[in-house]
């Protein structure tokens, strides 16, 4: 079973920055399609971005031109950078791994970490 590990979050202010990290244990990391999704107090967890097995990106449009996701193959280590923090990003970020090309959905993520919280102050 695959174990996915986050860190990196923390209490910023808006407009900084914090790197999110994402290290996966058993299986094969080159062969998942990753996600990260977030999840505010009282909403639901939703698709921030994603990145395939060849590192093809996409993103939600709340965070187009803001966040980059990218991957280390060698690492087994996810990343998300996040520029110009607004206090709307506030939320636990989860790191989440699929089979499936182009996944936004949560039911379409295997397996989960347990998040690392973001707090962006104004």
């Amino acid at each position: 079973q695959v174990q996915l590990v986050e860190s990196g979050g923390g209490l910023v202010q808006a407009g900084d920055s914090l790197r999110l990290s994402c290290v996966a244990s058993r299986g094969t990391f080159s062969n998942f399609i990753m996600g990260w999704f977030r999840q505010a107090p009282g909403k639901e967890r939703v698709f921030v971005a994603g990145i395939g097995r060849s590192s093809s990106t996409y993103y939600a449009d709340s965070v187009k031109g803001r966040f980059t996701i990218s991957r280390d193959n060698a690492k087994n280590t996810m990343y998300l950078q996040m520029n110009s923090l607004k206090p709307e990003d506030t939320a636990v970020y989860f790191c989440a791994t699929s089979g499936r090309m182009l996944a936004t959905r949560t039911y379409e993520y295997d397996y989960w970490g347990q998040g690392t919280q973001v707090t962006v102050s104004s």
